[in-house]
């Protein structure tokens, strides 16, 4: 199993992976519910006129995967992107 640059990845970047891409898959299905839930809820809740339910069903049904999708790249790039600094509340070896 090789890692990014042909080396062998620790235990603990496995892990660390492992972690992101579950906080990524759920923090994206969370705000992808929600969404839901406000551009659709009232459809779902009220009695609103046809085209007023319709519009708010189909912006539910195509806002709320395109959050997710957004969501869980935005997570995992952000986490490929850098290495978090060697000590916590520090942002360089320097300060």
């Amino acid at each position: 199993m090789s890692g990014h640059g042909g080396r062998r990845r620790s235990q603990a970047e496995r892990d660390a992976i492992t972690v992101e891409i579950g906080y990524a898959l759920f923090s994206a299905a969370f705000a992808a519910a929600v969404l839901f839930g406000a551009a659709a809820g009232p459809a779902l809740l009220f009695e609103l006129p046809p085209l007023a339910e319709k519009l708010s069903l189909r912006s539910g049904l195509v806002l709320a995967p395109l959050v997710f999708t957004v969501r869980v790249v935005s997570v995992l790039v952000r986490f490929r992107g850098g290495g978090q600094p060697s000590q916590p509340g520090r942002t360089s070896p320097d300060s």
